[in-house]
């Protein structure tokens, strides 16, 4: 018989019927292929009882008083609660109009009285496959997405890993301290954080986006890797050509992220990690390069990070205690740097490395 193997233990049917004659019979059918099924005497009570345990599969009358069968039928396609449950409708009625109103509800089936025994078992039995079938594939579905999710974080923590590699090999081609990159990104979150309790700014920095410029400020100078060691090291004034070879490092360093675009929680990522490295060296007078971009042209990731940068280099390579390095970012705040952003800055700076 089609209806064996079904796992009746956890197949559950409802029966919907004013008639008590009609739900008594298709109750008793039901119990022939080991399902004892829950009865509604109304569409009313049918949503209640799928509210508190969602059936396996509803046969359900279509003339009854109140809620007929296609009103209930078209809330429970209209639910993403309760869509997947099959519907099967049961009537006297056999005009051709009505069954296709039915499947044009969404019904899965259309039973016709007097009930055949072995008819609605056979219909039961092939819904409830149908339905299970279905349940196995979404929960597949469900196990595939997360392990192709796990999969897409591992790589992308794997591509991060790289990238904080190529940006370690670079800080240290440049002579940086150890704790440079550590001392940038702190400083960045603690900045942005500040940011984010001004007027000026609340309505820019998220908590994402702090959490995001904390893991992007040390890829900054990521394009160093591709400036020739003895221009990074030279002491004293580089000359045309080799300014013009540093300089290139911001085109570098944007391009080999702008390259590496993968999944959109990625992309945030990699998209203000390009920002930072193209823009970081934008001045806010639009005397910077390489864009020559000026005022809020410039990405706001790329001014917190040039700001934070220069404070980071006159507290590590050039000895300046906080007020000094805070005298020092005053004269060029409005020059290089955002006047808005200096001032928040000076407010926490304590809070600062």
């Amino acid at each position: 018989m089609i209806y064996e193997g079904i796992d009746t233990g956890e197949s559950k049917i409802l029966i919907v019927d004013d008639v008590e004659t009609n739900r008594i019979i298709l109750e008793e059918i039901m119990k022939d292929i080991g399902i004892r099924p829950v009865l509604a005497e109304s569409g009313e009570m049918a949503l209640e009882m799928i509210k508190k345990s969602p059936p396996s599969l509803v046969l359900t009358d279509i003339s009854m008083p109140g809620m007929n069968g296609y009103e209930l039928c078209r809330i429970l396609k209209g639910s993403e609660e309760t869509k997947n449950i099959p519907v099967v409708f049961i009537s006297a009625f056999d005009d051709p109009q009505d069954i296709v109103e039915g499947f044009l509800l969404g019904g899965e089936d259309y039973i016709t009285k007097p009930f055949i025994p072995e008819v609605v078992k056979a219909r039961v039995g092939v819904h409830l496959r149908l339905h299970e079938a279905k349940q196995e594939l979404m929960n597949t579905n469900r196990k595939l997405q997360i392990s192709v999710n796990e999969q897409l974080k591992q790589m992308e923590q794997e591509k991060k890993n790289i990238l904080y590699a190529l940006a370690d090999i670079a800080a240290k081609n440049s002579l940086y301290e150890n704790s440079h990159a550590r001392h940038l990104k702190d400083n960045c979150r603690t900045l942005a954080q500040g940011m984010q309790l001004s007027p000026l700014f609340e309505g820019k920095i998220s908590d994402t986006y702090i959490d995001t410029i904390e893991l992007a400020a040390p890829l900054c100078d990521i394009g160093n890797i591709g400036v020739p060691r003895d221009i990074l090291i030279k002491g004293g004034e580089l000359n045309e050509d080799e300014t013009s070879v540093l300089q290139e490092h911001t085109v570098i360093g944007a391009k080999l992220l702008q390259d590496l675009h993968g999944s959109s929680d990625y992309n945030d990522f990699i998209s203000i990690s390009a920002d930072i490295a193209h823009y970081h060296h934008e001045n806010w007078d639009g005397s910077g390069y390489p864009e020559g971009l000026k005022g809020n042209e410039i990405p706001l990731a790329a001014q917190i990070v040039s700001l934070v940068g220069r404070y980071c280099v006159l507290r590590e390579r050039e000895g300046c205690d906080r007020q000094e390095a805070l005298s020092v970012l005053k004269k060029e705040a409005g020059v290089k740097f955002n006047p808005d952003i200096y001032e928040i800055c000076s407010k926490i700076s304590r809070q600062l490395y």
